[in-house]
């Protein structure tokens, strides 16, 4: 089992990432995961990270499969396969309308069917295979990496509901999963349907002020949760009802009705909080139910100093 991190931290420059990067083997984090939404790129923090601690391993998550073309992705991961050699994982993963389209300003469409074929793509040419075909959503033309890696890095998927959890199983490496209580682990194994790595980004607020933790909890859950994926993602995991009243009114456009709506119990399930070390027995919560590495993704708080919260957080913390 593995425990990871998500980089860079928020308010800590990323150059000023290094003395942390070197201490957080000795306290039991594995690894280290980035993501891609509006602050840093995928790849450039674990390049620094690869370079700063010699055994972490470094995963994307995620790479979203609209936002660059397949060669540049399969190039990306090559080079970051040179780099950490036998250390790095590519996620992909769909993204969401507002990053593809309103970002970046590309279409988000048939999100199954591109991932899928990006994921198969990108898996060839890292294979060293010339890639050269039409794909349902893509054309490519004799592509072929120069210097494809030695030992192809593992290419996992973002995946939330049936079908991509499938697809996860059958054709990827491994799954990523994201905004999920522990519970709902054994539901997303059962429906990936293969033995596979799964990796899962886990919010986590180290403090014992609730009001605090609750009120960012509802704010992210209400900017997250009403994205169509993520709302049909929980409708299958159970919690349609319960977040009903949050979708009715953000709908009409009442963003502060809408984190109001948002059960104290369905905050505490997403957003985990208290003394650090409560969080990471809740983290280890979902190990217990089968997920190979929870990443932990720290969110501000108003107690204590970040260092302190993540070497307490790990999980060979001097408190465990």
């Amino acid at each position: 089992m593995g425990w990871g991190l998500t980089v860079p931290q928020l308010g800590l420059p990323l150059l000023d990432h290094e003395a942390l990067v070197r201490q957080l083997p000795q306290w039991g984090y594995t690894d280290l995961w980035s993501a891609e939404t509006a602050g840093t790129d995928a790849f450039v923090p674990l390049a620094l990270a690869a370079t700063w601690e010699p055994t972490l391993r470094l995963g994307t998550a995620i790479v979203p499969v609209f936002t660059r073309g397949p060669a540049l992705i399969a190039m990306s991961a090559a080079t970051m396969a040179a780099t950490a050699p036998g250390r790095f994982v590519l996620g992909l993963g769909a993204s969401s309308p507002a990053i593809v389209g309103n970002w970046n300003g590309f279409d988000f469409t048939e999100p199954y069917r591109k991932t899928r074929d990006v994921l198969r793509i990108v898996k060839q040419a890292l294979a060293g295979e010339r890639v050269d075909g039409n794909f349902d959503t893509v054309t490519i033309k004799r592509f072929k990496l120069e210097q494809p890696p030695v030992d192809p890095p593992p290419v996992m998927l973002a995946a939330l509901r049936p079908q991509m959890l499938r697809l996860a199983g059958r054709e990827a490496d491994g799954a990523i999963l994201n905004w999920l209580a522990s519970y709902d682990v054994a539901q997303c194994l059962d429906a990936i349907g293969e033995p596979t790595d799964t990796v899962a980004r886990i919010f986590v607020c180290p403090t014992e002020q609730t009001e605090y933790a609750r009120t960012l909890g509802r704010r992210l859950i209400s900017s997250y949760l009403t994205v169509p994926a993520y709302a049909a993602f929980h409708d299958w995991l159970g919690r349609g009802d319960a977040l009903r009243p949050m979708h009715e009114a953000w709908a009409a456009g009442d963003r502060t009705g809408a984190s109001a709506a948002i059960p104290d119990e369905v905050v505490d399930d997403l957003v985990l909080h208290g003394s650090p070390e409560s969080v990471r027995a809740q983290v280890q919560a979902y190990a217990d139910a089968g997920l190979g590495t929870p990443m932990i993704a720290l969110l501000p708080t108003p107690d204590g100093d970040l260092t302190d919260i993540i070497r307490r957080l790990g999980k060979q913390s001097e408190e465990s």
